[in-house]
């Protein structure tokens, strides 16, 4: 009622009302449209997150037997669990002792990527050290300033370690424990709050991987340079050897318990990488970085007997009903059933034995044996030495082809999704090669 407020001037009486009542409904109009648009991103978040919710059982339920849960939870360390093979590198495990630690409820954790706890004066150059370390599938450990969920910042020492398949040596998680560091007050607490909004950059970065983000962050190096060697020298703490030697024992005694539970399921994992297995032609970085496409496809490889599927994407495994590990490893035939046309399987062969693409309509069948029209297009993908690496076969479903959609069209999802995979096998494979070199 107060923006309907009369006027007590002369004949402008009608005009002010008037203009009132418009500073009014576009201010409400405004309000609603804003609240529109947070309602509709913490929908799609939560929609998001309810699609890799059954992702993020299977991780677990494919390696370990369910008594696996309880067991972690006995555990008292603090620790999260992730899987790299989920896009966007989720938490699938957070102990009892983290949750206590940072504040957050179990449901705020699962699902999301450990840069929520990140904050302003999160140091950058610990976080790339971090994904680094995940690229080479390694073990890193480092002091680390993170964030609780009442947005109090406190020390920890921060040991990142992978945990293998015995059979064929590809990362299936990786295990974080974090071991608060006992420290005095620094001088710098009290500090600098221009310090704290410009170091809010870093923050920007770790939270988004786009090249325009990347790029505001490291102009804003030179400016900052001299400030932030002050703020790193005031404010880094060492753990001591106690504290280390914490991080140490939690992480055998989460690995011991890994052991145990997947070995009665026979996909025995393990922390170090067999040298007897086979090695995975995909690296966690390949991973992640294939985890960010979200259109339905599978990456196969040629150099393997029986031509395996070695990557599939989220969206693949929500169309199909398989979870992860019931396709990976298997010929992509698996999908043909009874009523597959022989003819669209003999034109899927001619264009792999003549390295080229083709795109061709099969029938296949989902894991419930229902049956559906695949819009089918398979591309060679070759590396930085221009060899065939992979061959990527993107599927979509024939009633999303024909249904009314906005946007691109399917065919140029799929050249694009082709396009991403191409990026993608090309660009880590040249880093692979430099770091060789």
């Amino acid at each position: 009622m107060n923006n309907l407020r009369l006027s007590r001037g002369g004949g402008g009486t009608h005009n002010n009302t008037v203009c009132t009542w418009d500073l009014g409904f576009h201010h409400h109009r405004h309000q609603y449209t804003e609240g529109t648009q947070k309602h509709t991103q913490v929908m799609e978040e939560q929609g998001s997150l309810q699609q890799i919710g059954g992702l993020i059982e299977s991780s677990f339920n494919s390696c370990y037997t369910s008594w696996v849960y309880e067991a972690l939870d006995e555990l008292e360390h603090n620790f999260t669990i992730t899987d790299p093979t989920i896009s966007g590198h989720p938490i699938v495990f957070a102990s009892n002792g983290f949750l206590k630690m940072t504040g957050y409820l179990k449901d705020e954790v699962i699902g999301r990527n450990g840069r929520i706890f990140q904050g302003p004066r999160t140091n950058r150059r610990s976080i790339m050290e971090i994904r680094e370390a995940i690229r080479e599938e390694k073990n890193i450990s480092m002091s680390l300033l993170n964030y609780k969920k009442d947005g109090t910042p406190f020390w920890m020492l921060f040991q990142l370690s992978p945990i293998f398949s015995k059979h064929d040596g590809r990362v299936i998680h990786f295990v974080s424990v974090q071991v608060p560091i006992s420290r005095r007050k620094s001088n710098s607490e009290d500090g600098n709050r221009w310090q704290e909004l410009v170091l809010g950059s870093c923050r920007r970065e770790v939270c988004s991987d786009t090249v325009m983000e990347l790029a505001r962050c490291r102009a804003l190096d030179s400016f900052i340079d001299t400030d932030n060697r002050v703020l790193e020298r005031e404010e880094l703490c060492e753990a001591s050897d106690s504290e280390k030697g914490k991080a140490l024992i939690a992480i055998g005694s989460i690995m011991s318990v890994l052991t145990h539970y997947s070995e009665l399921t026979g996909r025995l994992v393990c922390g170090n990488r067999s040298n007897s297995a086979v090695i995975c032609s995909l690296t966690s970085a390949l991973n992640i970085s294939l985890g960010r496409i979200k259109q339905s496809f599978v990456l196969t490889d040629p150099q393997l007997l029986n031509m395996p599927i070695v990557y599939a994407s989220d969206a693949f495994l929500n169309m199909t009903g398989y979870n992860r590990q019931e396709v990976l490893g298997r010929n992509c035939r698996f999908l043909n059933g009874p009523d597959t046309d022989p003819k669209a399987i003999g034109q899927i062969k001619d264009s792999i034995q003549s390295s080229q693409a083709c795109s061709v309509r099969i029938l296949n069948y989902r894991k419930d044996r229902s049956s559906f029209w695949n819009f089918l297009h398979i591309s060679p993908v070759r590396n930085a030495s221009a060899k065939i690496a992979f061959y990527v076969c993107v599927q979509i479903e024939e009633a999303v082809k024909n249904g009314v959609t906005q946007g691109l069209s399917p065919e140029t999802r799929q050249l694009g999704t082709v396009a991403a995979v191409k990026v993608a096998v090309r660009t880590l494979s040249m880093t692979a090669g430099s770091s060789r070199s």
